[in-house]
């Protein structure tokens, strides 16, 4: 599964969005920043009920649909 991360300076460090999940995180760098993002999506796949799960993916692949885009580029 691909995933996007979005990291934008904020203050004296970086916070990092995963929009697809609605999970952020945060560091002193860029890379921290990034790190600590894919320790907190882990962290919500291995701890999240199926359901959470699904419900997440769920709402991005009804976005995906909803756009017209070709649906194949989008497979998660």
């Amino acid at each position: 599964m691909v995933l996007t991360a979005i990291i934008e300076r904020e203050g004296d460090g970086y916070v990092a969005l995963c929009p697809e999940l609605d999970i952020a995180s945060q560091g002193g760098t860029v890379e921290e920043a990034r790190s600590n993002l894919r320790e907190a999506v882990e962290l919500f796949f291995e701890t999240a009920s199926p359901e959470e799960r699904g419900s997440r993916i769920g709402t991005l692949q009804s976005i995906i649909r909803q756009s017209g885009l070709p649906r194949g580029v989008f497979e998660l």
